[in-house]
């Protein structure tokens, strides 16, 4: 991960009704490691990048951060990621 400031409390995902595999609605921590990891692990795999890089993943780490605070949903920054930083992603 890029960030070292992220807090890493365990959580109980399996159970989860909420949990789709992929981005959606649910809010997303952007302090919680394990949120974070899951979120971006998901983003990949809904958007078929196969053989990600390290600097491809940080790169989508860094624009869940770099999203306007109030834009909060899994959804909503995948949007917003897909929207003003995946055309640097390919470069």
């Amino acid at each position: 991960m890029y960030y070292t400031d992220y807090k890493w409390s365990a959580r109980e995902e399996k159970d989860d009704p909420r949990v789709t595999g992929e981005p959606d609605s649910t809010l997303l921590d952007r302090n919680e490691g394990y949120e974070v990891l899951y979120f971006v692990n998901a983003y990949f795999r809904k958007n078929d990048h196969s053989g990600i890089s390290t600097v491809q993943y940080q790169f989508i780490e860094r624009g869940v951060r770099a999203c306007p605070g109030n834009i909060r949903s899994q959804e909503g920054i995948e949007k917003g990621i897909r929207e003003n930083w995946i055309n640097d992603l390919a470069e």
